[in-house]
């Protein structure tokens, strides 16, 4: 059953599609174990399956239990760490201005509460946020315009190791979350190297004075004054950073890519259990890719 729910995760596989290419190609079957006699799970027991572990909190252990055969492969978490946070889509939820701000408030909406099967279809953890992207340059002179795209659903929040490039740490929130205030919680202190690279979104005093009393040395991004321009010297800096810090896009990448990472499930703790595989999922597909590379011959 767990083998099932990596296979989602690999796949971006609801349960019904799943359950319908277990019994149709014989590369799953072999990965599963199963014959061509074998009774398949359902879609049903899948989703109680996943439910079971979400009740019980265990994609966390497991996280952490994957990450001890790392460490006994010998892919220690080393050359330091790179903070980053992605966000995750989930279905947009057609709602009134006055139920949104019935679930700001953290109430539910009188007529949900009379009608129990559309509550049960409403997620109330998930939020809308604003992801700013820049824009192309133009012809020399033109005026440069971002891109403010709306999204809705939840982040993913990860730290990986310099060297080999493996999520060590994750938390899991709603989209509209601040960035910064999720660092503590990513710090790998087993990483054999102190510095921490992350872009300006996780700069601030408080940060700043806690990777100093915890002996971390910081590579945060420095942000722009306000109504100046970006002096040289620091725009340098930023970009000796950038070209460190890009290593944590290959883990999103892969995620939004290949794996399609898509929350289809309602409520943050069934987000967290996905998320949660999905890291997992892809920290073993990263430990497969680190075990295939060829060892380079120093003459």
């Amino acid at each position: 059953m767990f083998k099932i729910l990596i296979l989602q995760a690999s796949h971006n596989l609801s349960d019904e599609r799943c359950e319908y290419l277990i019994r149709d190609r014989l590369s799953f079957m072999r990965f599963l174990g199963l014959s061509l006699s074998d009774v398949v799970p359902d879609a049903n027991t899948i989703w109680d399956f996943r439910e079971a572990l979400t009740k019980a909190g265990a994609v966390g252990r497991l996280f952490g239990r994957f990450d001890a055969v790392l460490h006994e492969a010998g892919y220690l978490a080393m050359g330091g760490q790179i903070i980053d946070a992605t966000i995750v889509a989930a279905p947009r939820q057609r709602n009134t201005e006055a139920e949104k701000q019935e679930i700001k408030a953290g109430r539910v909406p009188e007529e949900w509460r009379r009608r129990p099967a559309k509550l049960r279809q409403k997620d109330r953890d998930a939020r809308w946020t604003v992801k700013y992207t820049k824009a192309k340059p133009r012809e020399e002179g033109a005026h440069l315009v971002d891109f403010a795209i709306p999204a809705f659903g939840y982040k993913n929040h990860v730290g990986i190791d310099r060297v080999h490039g493996l999520i060590r740490r994750w938390v899991a929130t709603d989209a509209a979350r601040y960035d910064g205030a999720q660092m503590s919680g990513l710090i790998d202190k087993t990483n054999t190297a102190s510095t921490v690279w992350a872009d300006t979104g996780y700069r601030s005093k408080k940060n700043e004075a806690w990777l100093e009393t915890s002996g971390l040395r910081s590579r945060i991004h420095r942000k722009k004054p306000p109504g100046k321009p970006l002096p040289q010297r620091t725009s340098r800096a930023n970009a000796a950073k950038s070209r460190v810090r890009s290593y944590v896009e290959h883990v999103f990448a892969r995620q939004k890519g290949p794996m399609a990472l898509f929350i289809r499930t309602i409520g943050l703790a069934r987000a967290t259990t996905k998320i949660g595989l999905a890291n997992l999922t892809y920290n073993m597909h990263r430990m497969i890719w680190l075990a295939r590379k060829p060892t380079p011959i120093i003459a």
